[in-house]
């Protein structure tokens, strides 16, 4: 009895509970899984990956070398676990399509398409996987999104990167000097204060009454298990570079809200069977960063 007592204290010690987005992510119903692919221009020896991977930052980060556990009272938490690199990464030696034709951008989106449908992360590892695809010089990354968001996830394989001019340095992420304040009017203020209450309205109004229009991107029930298709989309930074310079106040992701809406626009007018109605507006979350200083959170 002593030693059972000894070691429940010890296990509530080392626990920590999950935060409330954490355990959002985690929800069978929403369980966030997040999916990248890096693409390298030479091929990489796993094994000297692995000596690097086994003293960065990311394998001694809390929540990396934790387990996800759930008590019998419901209650969520993060348990400190010994944690076997092995099993968290995943070397496929061979290509991942027979065809040859295939290239290796669509075989990676194939790969990835795939793990987005019904392939959860086993909860008896911390809940990250890499995965080596060496035939196409790629790696996956799986990260739930329970562990961070993109930004701090970004943030953290950065600090196990080294710059190739200087491999004893990481690279740094320079943060955009802040914006100019131009001096606003009594009139300015009021538009400002006029369309954010118009926009507050709109928001509440379509979240509690009014749905979207049934269009041919919408969801349905088992959406989660309907077949994927992922294809790839090049840009020149240096084109939205211009474009961001041509509109005053502009950010490059504000560019790259505006082409997602142009490919949307266009795909429905395309996929559709009648004309969409002029003003057709679709309902869309996206995640804004709000951290001051950049960097390892």
């Amino acid at each position: 009895m002593t030693m059972t007592t000894t070691a429940a204290a010890e296990s509530e010690a080392v626990d920590q509970p999950l935060t409330p987005a954490g355990r959002l992510m985690l929800q069978p119903r929403m369980d966030q899984v997040i999916n990248a692919a890096i693409a390298l221009e030479h091929s990489f020896d796993v094994d000297t990956c692995l000596n690097g991977l086994r003293n960065s930052l990311l394998v001694k980060h809390p929540r990396f070398r934790s387990l996800y556990v759930r008590d019998e009272r419901g209650n969520e938490y993060w348990r400190r676990t010994e944690m076997d690199l092995d099993r968290h990464v995943i070397v496929h030696p061979r290509r991942l399509s027979e065809d040859v034709s295939v290239s290796d951008s669509d075989a990676v989106n194939d790969f990835l398409a795939d793990l987005s449908v019904s392939s959860p992360l086993a909860t008896d590892k911390p809940l990250w996987e890499v995965h080596a695809l060496l035939a196409h010089k790629a790696v996956v990354f799986r990260f739930h999104h329970a562990l961070g968001d993109g930004i701090s996830l970004m943030s953290l394989l950065l600090d196990c990167c080294r710059r190739a001019d200087d491999p004893a340095t990481a690279p740094s992420i320079t943060a955009s000097p802040p914006p100019k304040r131009r001096p606003r009017s009594l009139w300015t203020f009021f538009l400002v204060v006029w369309y954010t209450a118009v926009s507050a309205f709109e928001f509440f109004a379509r979240l509690l009454w009014l749905r979207d229009e049934t269009t041919v991107i919408s969801g349905g029930d088992g959406v989660e298990l309907w077949p994927r298709r992922l294809a790839t989309a090049r840009f020149r930074l240096e084109d939205m570079k211009i474009v961001k310079s041509a509109v005053d106040n502009a950010t490059i992701n504000d560019v790259l809200f505006g082409v997602i809406s142009l490919g949307l626009s266009r795909y429905l007018h395309m996929t559709s069977p009648k004309a969409l109605r002029e003003g057709l507006q679709l309902t869309g979350m996206a995640l804004v960063n709000l951290r001051s200083q950049s960097g390892l959170q």
